[in-house]
């Protein structure tokens, strides 16, 4: 039997432009591996151009593989996976600072976030995959607030360059698919402090 075999996982993906190469491939992953993947964006992710590719080509990314042609990219087409099409989970690869503050303070304003929120509103679990520059900053007590929060997981995370960005910290992708089967048994998968110096 494949891992995930007959499992609906949401996948959500925000603004990190710079992991989005690293984190897509998973969706083709974790199909191979018996999953129904769901892809869930960002307005940032649908509308902006950035040095590491345009919003238009990471769509198409996205959707080969993922095997969806239809992307949930508004707060409408979100809201389904609550009571109506239950996900078995969620995970968000990669998640940014920006949407690490609001999920832990219950602001619920984009497609990503609202699909997350009707995850837990199931008693599902929620896989974090973070990127973001202020881990270590002021986004660290938001973190700490969702490492202690019911039906929420972590990718392992470590500081990707900390001579250059000493408050960085960044998952360690190739560890999405043992946590996520983790958490679908409602377990951390650990250690989560690694090393993960890859910048």
């Amino acid at each position: 039997m494949l891992p995930f075999e007959n499992k609906k996982i949401g996948f959500g993906v925000t603004g990190s432009h710079c992991t989005l190469e690293e984190a897509i491939p998973y969706m083709k992953d974790l199909r191979e591996k018996g999953a129904d993947v769901y892809p869930i964006i960002t307005p940032t992710v649908l509308k902006t151009d950035s040095k590491f590719g345009a919003a238009e080509k990471w769509l198409k990314e996205i959707k080969t593989a993922s095997g969806k042609d239809d992307v949930a990219d508004s707060i409408v087409k979100t809201e389904p996976f609550g009571p109506k099409y239950p996900l078995d989970a969620m995970l968000i690869a990669p998640m940014t600072g920006n949407s690490i503050s609001r999920f832990a303070n219950a602001i619920t304003d984009s497609p990503v976030l609202m699909a997350a929120k009707a995850t837990l509103r199931n008693s599902s679990p929620v896989v974090l995959a973070i990127s973001t520059n202020d881990a270590l900053g002021l986004n660290g007590g938001n973190i700490m607030k969702l490492m202690n929060a019911k039906n929420i997981y972590f990718v392992p995370f470590g500081q990707d360059n900390p001579a250059g960005k000493p408050t960085s910290l960044v998952a360690r992708m190739e560890d999405i698919e043992p946590t996520l089967e983790e958490a679908l048994s409602g377990r951390q998968y650990q250690p989560v402090i690694v090393e993960n110096f890859n910048k």
